[in-house]
């Protein structure tokens, strides 16, 4: 009896370790056909609070415009990657414009993100592109959103944003289905495990 026990305990630690590096279908393309918008504020007063709504704004502004057209992930990394500099300078002009002189300082990097939900859509945690928009100490509590496809700004139903973006019948089915234990599961022991990890 202890014996299988002792098996049992293995087993259940084995699983609860290896369940999160395992992928569900069409998880792993999830993480590489999102960007990620990260704005984080100078500090956690409220006025850098409101100075973070602005510039996340005025960056969304620029940004959506110019992804708009883009139909993969890939288009609307190029384009990022093209306008990084108008980016920085459209967010300094809000700082300014603000009354602030806090620097800018804009990032296209991957980065963790634990599980969020966006309007109906739980994104997976894992890592993802992500545009980062710092502003001054950025020691502040920050504001996240799904930049491309456009989660942020959308009106449309996010099952129809997604499928125009190129996204699959399952990885649409893990992104709007977050709710089903099987992910629920998934993405804690993940988030877990990744902070146990660091």
């Amino acid at each position: 009896m202890k014996k299988a026990l002792i098996c049992f305990c293995t087993f259940v630690f084995i699983a609860a370790v290896l369940l999160p590096l395992l992928p569900l279908e069409g998880e792993a393309e999830v993480y590489d056909s999102a960007i990620r918008l990260h704005v984080l504020a100078n500090s956690d007063d409220k006025e850098d609070q409101a100075l973070k709504l602005k510039v996340r704004d005025s960056v969304l502004e620029l940004v959506s415009k110019e992804i708009a057209e883009c139909s993969t992930r890939y288009d609307a990394q190029c384009k990022v990657e093209d306008i990084r500099d108008d980016i920085t300078i459209k967010a300094q002009n809000t700082v300014y414009e603000e009354g602030y002189d806090y620097p800018i300082h804009v990032t296209l990097d991957n980065e963790y993100y634990p599980t969020r939900e966006y309007d109906g859509v739980k994104m997976p945690a894992g890592t993802y592109l992500s545009l980062r928009v710092l502003i001054g100490e950025a020691e502040g509590q920050n504001w996240w959103c799904v930049l491309y496809p456009p989660l942020c700004t959308s009106t449309a139903k996010p099952e129809t944003t997604l499928k125009e973006a190129g996204f699959t019948p399952s990885q649409i089915r893990i992104l709007t289905e977050g709710e089903s234990p099987k992910y629920k599961l998934k993405f804690r022991i993940l988030e877990i495990f990744e902070g146990w990890i660091n």
